[in-house]
């Protein structure tokens, strides 16, 4: 049963008390890896997210058979100032999209093996404009981060977050430059396709939004609450459930890691149970990455969001699981260890 919580101090409390890995299982694996019938270090990184994984589920033998892809989506009032080519109602179209099966997520998480979930945060009621006050009152974001909180499968053994927001990259480099410093260019990129005239728009919108409630934010949450979005603090609220059930974590792009790092902005161990599915091409996302520690295990060009990035990485951590599982030791299949 997962801690309530019905105010931002009290989901603090919950992120400074998240546990850890199980030690006696990552012990396992990591002897059980240094068993197999396999050079030292020949599977790479496959190793270490082995054994990672092994440490979180509290197995040293473990196998990925119940993932979970969950999609928030939310709108955002700040799109008010013209920072995205797309109209607001997309957000509510591509939904419906998903709802039905017809997005690239719904095949990839098909792919994969995932149960897919899809859930709308208030699309009729998107977020006030932060150019002008904060995004959300602390009971809004306490409801958004609930929401993801809630949706995370307690049967599931690995947990993919995606979004669909259209204006949303202008919230996460909004919160990129509340938390990481810098200027509002360093975080702020074409998102949907804006041309030059409108990436220098959004830029400014970014910067302006920052300045204002920069002597307000004190920690993360603040910072979400200021800048962010329903969906942005959905797959927070997610992500912090998925570690309070020790369900590792394959993150998304850009905006998906912002909302991470608003969680990392409060606990600097709040992500110890997520790895990095992909490096999107959104400009920031590497730069992000880096801030936040994590090494992506996909590289392909993906501007897409949804999940779908980290959606493709599942399969990779199942191979890992698969051969560091499956191998036989060196005495199991006769061989000498030389």
């Amino acid at each position: 049963m997962l801690p309530d919580f019905r105010d931002l101090d009290q989901f603090r409390a919950i992120l400074a008390g998240a546990p850890e890995p199980d030690a006696v299982s990552r012990a396992g694996a990591e002897a059980r890896n240094g068993q197999l019938t396999k050079p030292p270090g020949a599977l790479g990184r496959l190793e270490e997210m082995a054994i990672w994984y092994a440490g979180w589920r509290g197995d040293p033998r473990p196998r990925i058979e119940a993932p979970q892809v969950i999609v928030f989506a939310g709108n955002h009032g700040v799109t008010a100032q013209g920072v995205s080519a797309f109209p607001a109602d997309v957000t509510a179209q591509m939904v419906a999209n998903f709802r039905a099966g017809g997005a690239a997520i719904n095949q990839l998480a098909r792919a994969a093996g995932a149960q897919m979930d899809v859930i709308a945060l208030e699309l009729d009621r998107p977020t006030a404009d932060f150019t002008q006050g904060p995004a959300m009152s602390e009971d809004e974001l306490c409801t958004a981060l609930r929401t993801g909180w809630d949706a995370v499968d307690a049967g599931a053994d690995l947990l993919v977050v995606g979004e669909m927001g259209i204006g949303n990259t202008t919230p996460a480099a909004a919160l990129c430059l509340a938390l990481h410093g810098g200027t509002a260019g360093d975080w702020t990129g074409r998102g949907t396709g804006l041309d030059d005239a409108g990436l220098a728009l959004k830029a400014e919108v970014v910067e302006r939004a920052v300045a204002l409630h920069r002597p307000q934010i004190g920690d993360g949450l603040d910072a979400l609450a200021r800048l962010g979005g329903r969906e942005i603090a959905a797959m927070a609220g997610a992500i912090a459930a998925a570690r309070m059930r020790r369900i590792p974590v394959l993150l998304d792009g850009f905006i998906c890691c912002a909302a991470a790092a608003c969680l990392k902005a409060v606990n600097v161990r709040a992500l110890d149970h997520a790895l990095a599915g992909h490096q999107s091409a959104e400009q920031a996302h590497s730069a992000l990455l880096e801030r936040l520690g994590l090494e992506p295990l996909l590289s392909l060009g993906l501007r897409l969001g949804e999940g779908s990035g980290a959606a493709l990485a599942i399969p990779v951590l199942r191979g890992a699981l698969a051969c560091h599982s499956g191998m036989a030791t060196f005495d199991e299949a006769g061989v000498s260890e030389g």
